[in-house]
C-alpha cells in the first residue's frame, strides 16, 4: 500500500516532476538553463585562454553542483518509492551528472565528466510535450531492426571486398610507399571506401592511384546501399502506422505518479494507469 504524502511533498512533487503548472514549467525551464550553463562552464575550463578565470569558473561549477545535489535529494523525498527514481534512466543520469565535481576533490580532471549533464537536456521532450510526436523515431528504430540481417550480410561482403582490395594494394604499392603490411593496407581501403580519407597513407604508383580511384567510386555506391535498405523498411513501417491510425488519438499530459513515477497519463485522469495511486 502506498503511503500518504504530506501537502508540502505533493506540492514539491508537482513542481519538480510535472510541467503542466506554471510553477512546474518555470522550474523545468530554469533547470534547463542551469544545465546548459554547467555544460558551457565545463567546456570553458578546457580552453587555455580561460585559465586565468579558473577560480571563477570553479566557484560557479560548485554552485551549480550544490543546486543539482539539492534537486536530486528533493526528487527522492517527494516520491513514495525512492528506488523507482534512483534506478530509473533519469535518476542515474542525474546522479552521474552530480558526482563528478565531488570525485574531482580526490581525483583531478574527473570533473570534466560533468559534461554528462547534457543528457539531462532530454527532459525538454517532457517539458515541450514532444513525446507524442516521436512516432517517426519509433518507426525508424523498427526499420533499422528489421534491416539488421540485410545490413549485416552487406557489411560482411564489404569487409571481404576491403580485405581483397587491401591485399592487392599491398602487392601493387609495397612497403616503400607506406603499405607496410596487409592489415595496414586493409585499413587504407576501409578509410577510402567510407570516403573519410585521412591521407596518412596514399598510393604513389600510377596503377595504385588507378585502383584507388575505383575504390573511391565504389565507396559512394556502398554508402547508398544501407540507406536504401533502411528507407525501404521505413516506408513499410509508415504504411503499417497509417493502418493503425484508425484508433482515436489520446492526448497525454506531463503528470507523474508520486508512487511509481509512471507518466503518459490521459488528460483528466484521476488515478495512475500503472499502480492506481491518486494523481494530483
Amino acid at each position: 500500500m502506498s503511503k500518504t504524502q504530506k501537502p508540502w511533498q505533493k506540492k514539491l512533487h508537482e513542481i519538480i516532476y510535472e510541467a503542466d503548472t506554471p510553477a512546474g514549467k518555470l522550474f523545468d525551464i530554469v533547470l534547463l538553463i542551469i544545465i546548459l550553463a554547467s555544460v558551457i562552464l565545463v567546456m570553458l575550463e578546457s580552453v587555455k585562454s580561460f585559465e586565468k578565470h579558473v577560480a571563477i569558473l570553479d566557484t560557479l561549477e560548485w554552485i551549480i553542483t550544490i543546486l543539482f545535489t539539492i534537486e536530486y535529494f528533493a526528487r527522492i523525498i517527494t516520491v513514495n518509492k525512492p528506488y523507482k527514481y534512483i534506478f530509473s534512466f533519469y535518476g542515474i543520469v542525474d546522479f552521474l551528472s552530480t558526482i563528478p565535481k565531488y570525485i574531482s576533490l580526490f581525483f583531478g580532471g574527473i570533473h570534466a565528466l560533468a559534461a554528462l549533464r547534457a543528457l539531462r537536456l532530454l527532459r525538454v521532450f517532457r517539458i515541450l510535450k514532444l513525446a507524442r510526436y516521436l512516432g517517426a523515431s519509433k518507426n525508424l528504430t523498427n526499420a533499422i531492426k528489421a534491416s539488421r540481417a540485410k545490413i549485416s550480410v552487406f557489411l560482411f561482403a564489404v569487409l571481404i571486398v576491403a580485405i581483397i582490395l587491401g591485399t592487392i594494394m599491398y602487392l601493387v604499392e609495397g612497403e616503400e610507399n607506406g603499405f607496410s603490411n596487409i592489415p595496414k593496407s586493409v585499413y587504407w581501403c576501409i578509410v577510402t571506401l567510407t570516403t573519410v580519407g585521412f591521407g596518412d597513407i596514399a598510393p604513389q604508383t600510377p596503377l595504385g592511384q588507378f585502383l584507388a580511384s575505383l575504390v573511391m567510386i565504389l565507396g559512394y555506391g556502398i554508402i547508398a546501399v544501407p540507406t536504401g535498405i533502411v528507407s525501404s523498411e521505413y516506408s513499410n513501417q509508415n504504411k503499417n502506422s497509417n493502418n493503425d491510425n484508425k484508433t482515436p488519438i489520446v492526448h497525454l499530459n506531463s503528470q507523474s505518479c508520486a508512487n511509481c513515477l509512471a507518466s503518459k497519463h490521459q488528460d483528466g485522469a484521476k488515478f495512475c494507469h500503472n499502480c492506481g495511486h491518486p494523481l494530483h
